[in-house]
């Protein structure tokens, strides 16, 4: 029981504050905390399309972004490179199947439901309900065919995924 709340705890928290954890690095850089960021940008997350649909960042910048999801559908902004896209993809999809994600949003009342194995808290990434903002800051560092992209079943398919350019 107490594993299921705290599941539960988890996404709840990354609905709503969407802050990444500063402490979590990869390759193409790590989460920063929001007074750390040099610029903010304001993505719009729409059915199957981001806006703007590039974006160029110089090596050691901190972007703070605004993640707005003006659609009807639950939608993702996630940081990587296509490997961790096709990943990513196949873990979303098992949460949909479990009925813990749907089109629209997240289960929050997950009672009687074994997601022990499952949760959506990648330092990398958030999911924006419709209708809703989230925020992610995260400071970058070299690296190159990085993506940013919506893993739900078909999203990123459907076109929803768009480059980032990291400058010297």
């Amino acid at each position: 029981m107490f594993a299921r709340f705290v599941v539960a705890a988890v996404l709840l928290g990354v609905s709503l504050s969407s802050q990444a954890s500063p402490g979590e690095h990869f390759d193409f850089g790590h989460p920063a905390k929001p007074d750390q960021a040099t610029r903010t940008v304001e993505l719009t997350l729409g059915d199957m399309y981001f806006e703007p649909k590039a974006l160029d960042v110089k090596e050691g910048e901190t972007v703070h972004f605004v993640l707005v999801n003006k659609g009807q559908l639950l939608h993702e902004f996630n940081l990587g490179d296509a490997a961790m896209h096709a990943a990513h993809q196949q873990e979303m999809l098992k949460m949909v199947a479990s009925g813990m994600l749907t089109s629209t949003g997240m289960k929050h009342d997950m009672a009687g439901m074994d997601h022990s194995a499952m949760k959506h808290d990648d330092a990398n990434s958030v999911l924006v309900e419709p209708g809703k903002t989230a925020e992610l800051t995260w400071t970058f560092a070299k690296a190159t065919n990085l993506e940013f992209a919506c893993n739900l079943p078909g999203h990123y398919q459907a076109g929803m995924v768009g480059k980032v350019s990291i400058a010297e």
